[in-house]
C-alpha cells in the first residue's frame, strides 16, 4: 500500500445549471452529498456525507460550501 498526501487529491466535481441537485441525494428525508476524489496513486475515494438537513435549498447551499472548500483546499472535505 502506497502512502500519499490527501491534499494532493483531485475532486471530481461537475456543476451543471440544468441539474441543481447534482452530487446530492435524499436518503429517507435527509440530504447527502457524494463526490469522488482521485488520488495520486491512481486510485479513487468515494466520499459520502450527510448534510443533516431535510430542506433541498439548504442541502444545495451546504453542498456549494463544501465544494468551495474542496476547490480551495482539497483535504478539507475528507473529515
Amino acid at each position: 500500500m502506497s502512502t500519499f498526501n490527501l491534499a494532493d487529491a483531485v475532486p471530481a466535481i461537475r456543476i451543471a445549471d440544468e441539474n441543481p441537485d447534482h452530487h446530492l441525494w435524499n436518503n429517507n428525508g435527509t440530504w447527502w452529498i457524494h463526490y469522488t476524489l482521485h488520488l495520486p496513486d491512481y486510485t479513487k475515494r468515494r466520499v459520502r456525507r450527510s448534510l443533516s438537513t431535510r430542506r433541498s435549498a439548504e442541502a444545495r447551499r451546504r453542498r456549494d460550501e463544501i465544494f468551495a472548500g474542496l476547490l480551495s483546499e482539497p483535504a478539507s472535505g475528507l473529515n
